[in-house]
């Protein structure tokens, strides 16, 4: 075996090892630095700012109201994390954005399809579609709005729902005529007499057409057979708006509790966001209610009761959303122990004190043979100046004084403990052979 140069570095020294001695230290360095590199990202991670964009439609629908109040709760309950919400043209806006990377999470009606990106967080509240015609109107049911003038801009997922219940009854988009490109010009269309109806997606006791029920006349018509149209569109639910639910005094509005259809409006995140933080928005938005509902500023009350329908999102429900890991982990919790909690700390520590252990044996045997081959090396000497004088090269006085040379420096890395005391034995059985070999080739 080559023997190491005691003045060669731990990393020069590898190069000397024998061929098991040295894969056993490179890896075992391998798996160090693995570890020490797991952990400096696993605290990156833990210690790292999120600023997190949320799609959140219109400012004046009840899902950016909420969005705004779960902005709040984040940044009063989870450290290191930040929602900024933006005003959107809608859910298939939001989906778009979201797929394409731009938006963090982002909210959604439950029946417009959404990317392979898109995961679920929760279901915010539920949402209604809702006609709105004028009071006079003869118009009572879905399909006499065949013809009619319709307030619905021709883009989002409120159109998407208005065509997917128009092809239900038959009806295609020629058969109607859109007036206004947002829910703002179609409302102004509906109280200049430009639109028979307008049509919305909204939460029931929504102030946008609660205004135009009671300052213009407004009244609802029913949408009926929700039940037959999940056939096509599982996402679909069939429920009914309540009477007065707009309007209790005469005219009551409805006049009876009014059959129509209604869709989960989601909080959706982009698959790619973090778990642990998926999950803490999860953990804030269903454990801090009363807060949610504390930051909707009083104008907009009304939205403050959909704080109540904030719930898990449904596995087998008709939306085909997976929901993300991080939110799972937080709905299917339970009580960890102190070693589940733990875990990855402990393992970590298991870990470390293994390599730790790992390294001070690979230690302790690198030393002992740096010992041993500097007290190889002093018997090599003498063994040579033996030689020499065997070969009459030098004279067997000049021998015993380098070999008493050579037992001095070995006496002095023996007090520095720079060789073991079982080396300098070694050495001493050698320097004494040679001694006695120099004294009788004087003689």
């Amino acid at each position: 075996m080559t023997k190491m140069n005691p003045k060669l570095s731990l990393w020069q020294a590898i190069r000397y090892l024998d061929p098991i001695t040295r894969s056993v230290t490179v890896g075992l360095l391998a798996i160090s630095l693995g570890v020490v590199g797991w952990f400096g990202a696993d605290w990156w991670s833990r210690n790292r700012t999120y600023r997190l964009v949320l799609a959140a439609g219109s400012s004046t629908g009840e899902s950016y109201i909420l969005a705004k109040a779960i902005e709040a709760v984040i940044k009063a309950k989870v450290p290191r994390v930040s929602i900024d919400v933006r005003e959107t043209n809608g859910t298939a806006d939001n989906l778009k954005q979201i797929e394409a990377n731009k938006v963090d999470l982002a909210t959604a009606q439950a029946d417009v399809p959404a990317g392979g990106i898109a995961r679920t967080i929760a279901i915010l509240y539920s949402d209604s579609f809702q006609v709105v015609v004028q009071g006079k109107s003869t118009l009572r049911k879905f399909t006499d709005l065949k013809g009619k003038r319709i307030g619905l801009a021709q883009k989002g997922g409120q159109y998407a729902s208005f065509l997917e219940v128009a092809q239900h009854f038959g009806l295609a988009e020629k058969d109607f005529t859109f007036i206004g490109d947002s829910d703002q010009s179609s409302d102004l269309a509906f109280q200049q007499g430009q639109v028979d109806a307008i049509f919305r997606v909204r939460a029931i006791g929504n102030a946008q057409i609660a205004t135009l029920i009671r300052n213009q006349g407004g009244r609802l018509i029913a949408i009926e057979q929700a039940e037959a149209m999940r056939v096509k569109h599982p996402a679909f639910e069939p429920t009914k708006v309540p009477k007065g639910a707009y309007q209790g005094n005469e005219p009551t509005v409805p006049a009876d509790d009014l059959p129509t259809v209604s869709v989960q409006r989601l909080l959706l995140a982009n698959a790619n966001l973090d778990p642990a933080i998926a999950l803490q928005i999860t953990q804030a938005i269903n454990e801090n209610r009363r807060e949610l509902q504390a930051a909707i500023p009083p104008a907009v009350s009304n939205a403050s009761p959909l704080v109540s329908n904030i719930r898990r999102p449904e596995t087998t429900g008709g939306t085909g959303i997976p929901i993300h890991p991080g939110a799972l982990s937080y709905y299917d919790r339970d009580e960890p122990s102190f070693m589940q909690k733990n875990a990855e700390y402990l393992g970590l520590i298991l870990t470390l004190t293994l390599l730790g252990g790992s390294w001070l044996w690979q230690l302790t045997r690198w030393m002992d043979r740096r010992k041993k081959d500097l007290s190889d090396g002093y018997i090599e000497q003498v063994v040579n100046v033996m030689n020499a004088c065997q070969a009459a090269a030098v004279t067997p006085q000049d021998a015993l004084t380098k070999i008493d040379r050579i037992f001095e420096q070995v006496a002095t890395e023996l007090i520095q403990e720079a060789i073991s005391q079982e080396s300098f034995r070694t050495f001493m059985e050698a320097y004494k052979t040679v001694r006695e070999v120099i004294d009788r080739k004087r003689f």
